[in-house]
């Protein structure tokens, strides 16, 4: 069973995130999105597998920099290059399992998703 996490390593809920996995034993790979940009076809694939108001965090930082203009804007197209632009936009973590993907981290729903 692969399982990638994908996110920033200073971020809160990421660590969260980690540790559990860690508590659990869990094996898997970290994906930090800011050394290592993920492709536009992943960007694609998550946007039609959870849509766009689960993957654009429009509480972050990086939301709150962006211009109305793109704000206004957001269709899948631009929210694919917003988020290659500032990585930090997608709500973290991302797990990824398979084909499974769950974004944001809830102990109860990954205990769910990773059968503990």
């Amino acid at each position: 069973m692969t399982i990638t996490v994908f996110g920033i390593p200073n971020c809160d809920t990421v660590r969260k995130a980690r540790r559990f996995l860690d508590d659990h034993a869990i094996d898997y790979d970290f994906h930090d999105v800011r050394e290592q940009p993920l492709p536009l076809e992943t960007l694609q694939t998550w946007l039609q597998q959870v849509g766009r108001n689960t993957l654009i965090n429009k509480r972050s930082t990086s939301w709150r920099e962006l211009s109305d203009e793109e704000k206004q804007l957001l269709d899948d197209v631009i929210a694919v290059q917003l988020l290659q632009r500032f990585p930090t936009l997608m709500k973290r973590p991302v797990l990824q399992q398979h084909e499974q993907l769950l974004v944001g981290f809830k102990a109860a729903d990954w205990q769910q998703a990773l059968g503990l």
